[in-house]
């Protein structure tokens, strides 16, 4: 018989105290929504009590189809009783069926922080738990800094976990809170642990400080452990806590824990991960992490020649799973290091079918090299070069031409506004339009001068929902007449994203046949039409 494996998600939680994260409560309510999708077991949605907006969360009242909804908070203080403790009461008061209490497990930090006796925080611990799990609660007990704390005083941290399983914590969960433990300590301490507590009891929140907390966890988990909290993209405090992106995957699809474990997570459902990893960055305004195990965009990209070629014959030379089943995809790099493997296999993904002996291939891969010398990389820049394929076999539309365009920065002086102006022309089929645009900087000024030139033409619906998502600049030389390299990433509504590159002497030059390319290559996947 297998064991079951519990997930708890502590994103809204623990991944809120995040340095510059703040959410707010319909972002909270779209993750957890995506969560309980997925099927974690637990959700943690907050500390009902401690702010305005985990309180407005609560009271929400959210719905869940699959996850259990679990409110955060502490025990109780020494002198007040746990019905007098508003922060228990909150706890009790809302309507999530789960709650998560957190008490002191190494004695320095019961003297040091609270300033109490050893004794009274096992009180303030019973109590507490007691009458959350009274109060018809399932309790988990977070053991904050378990592993310092048993590594200093194994009986007495050993003691706060029988003082919650004693009054009726169904969790005990050992925290890694300074994350510095390493995993052969962890294994170690679990294995002794569980001599204590069973091992369907227990839990485990590792914090990322060393760079371990995914190991932390599967150590754990193969220590006796049977619950693992974590976050998602491994969002947390200092430098983040487990990554359940990185982990969920490795206990659904890897055979050590397949043949081991049943998860509540569908396998199905894994391939909703690659989206959700990325909506959190997209609610976090950040760029998504390209070498993120499994979901990255890097994660199943190949540039070598050789590796590409065993690549084209079997996937399992260079992956280790299917990119499909974590809803990733096979990317094959493009650069001066490529061979016709590679340009085979970007053309097959693109959908463009050309005969390996064709000598157009090499056409291609002669282009590539030529682009490449001048200063262009086609790694990682895939928009940009399915359009160079395109023109180069004579298949990319003409959707409009350049005809010029124009920028001014204009300041104040002093510690004025720098305020950016744009104009471009541009020809659709016969006629010359001109859009203007003004900006924060003249990339900016630019964008919006296309895009009211597009107002004009019959493609404004088309280019309605793209938007430009991250900007990069490389200086390639040094001196004031430097080759300078841009790169945009851009995105329509459906949040798919493409890469498109400029080179120029003049950044403002790069920069605009980069936005150039983005266009085009937003019209080409409508499919649109060329105007007459």
């Amino acid at each position: 018989m297998k064991e079951k494996l519990f997930i708890f998600d502590t994103t809204l939680r623990d991944g809120a105290q995040t340095y510059g994260v703040d959410f707010n409560v319909d972002e909270k309510k779209i993750l957890a929504s995506k969560l309980d999708a997925l099927g974690v077991d637990y959700i943690e949605g907050g500390w009902p009590g401690a702010n305005e907006t985990d309180t407005q969360f609560f009271a929400e009242k959210m719905e869940f189809k699959n996850s259990t909804f679990t409110a955060f908070g502490m025990t109780k203080k020494t002198g007040r009783s746990a019905e007098n403790d508003p922060g228990l009461a909150a706890m009790i008061n809302v309507s999530a069926p789960s709650a998560c209490v957190v008490g002191k497990s190494w004695d320095f930090h019961v003297d040091l922080a609270l300033g109490i006796s050893n004794d009274e925080n096992l009180v303030n611990i019973a109590e507490s738990v007691n009458f959350l799990s009274s109060s018809k609660k399932e309790v988990h007990f977070d053991a904050e800094h378990f592993f310092d704390g048993y590594k200093a005083n194994p009986q007495y941290a050993i003691k706060c976990l029988k003082a919650a399983q004693d009054n009726g914590a169904r969790w005990m969960v050992l925290c890694d809170t300074n994350g510095g433990t390493l995993p052969h300590e962890v294994e170690q301490i679990v294995s002794e642990v569980v001599k204590d507590i069973p091992g369907d009891q227990l839990g485990i929140h590792a914090h990322n400080d060393t760079g371990n907390a995914v190991a932390n966890s599967l150590a754990a988990v193969h220590a006796g452990v049977r619950q693992v909290q974590g976050t998602i993209n491994g969002l947390g405090e200092r430098c983040g806590n487990a990554n359940l992106i990185t982990l969920l995957p490795t206990f659904a699809l890897k055979d050590e824990y397949v043949d081991k474990f049943d998860l509540s997570i569908d396998t199905k459902n894994l391939g909703q991960l690659t989206e959700l990893s990325r909506l959190l960055d997209e609610i976090l305004n950040r760029v998504p992490n390209r070498t993120a195990p499994y979901v990255g965009s890097a994660a199943f990209a190949h540039k070598g020649g050789l590796h590409v070629s065993a690549v084209n014959k079997d996937p399992k030379t260079y992956e280790h799973i299917d990119p499909e089943l974590v809803g990733n995809h096979r990317q094959i790099i493009i650069s001066e290091q490529s061979g016709k493997s590679n340009i085979l296999a970007r053309l097959k993904s693109t959908g463009i079918q050309i005969n390996e002996d064709d000598q157009t291939i090499q056409k291609i891969l002669d282009r590539v090299k030529e682009r490449e010398f001048i200063g262009y990389s086609y790694d990682g820049a895939d928009a940009s070069f399915e359009i160079l394929v395109k023109k180069v076999i004579a298949e990319m539309p003409t959707y409009f031409e350049v005809v010029n365009f124009n920028v001014n920065v204009k300041n104040s002086g002093g510690e004025g506004k720098t305020i950016s102006d744009a104009e471009v022309k541009l020809k659709f089929g016969k006629e010359e339009l001109i859009g203007t645009g003004q900006g924060v900087g003249p990339v900016n000024a630019l964008d919006n001068a296309l895009r009211n030139n597009f107002q004009s033409s019959g493609y404004a619906e088309l280019i309605k929902d793209l938007s430009l998502i991250d900007y990069k600049v490389r200086i390639l030389n040094t001196g004031t007449d430097a080759i300078t390299r841009v790169s945009i990433e851009s995105s329509d509504k459906d949040k798919k994203s493409w890469y498109t590159i400029g080179v120029s002497e003049n950044i403002i030059e790069a920069s605009f046949r980069a936005l150039i390319d983005s266009v085009e290559y937003k019209l080409m996947k409508e499919k649109a039409a060329v105007l007459s």
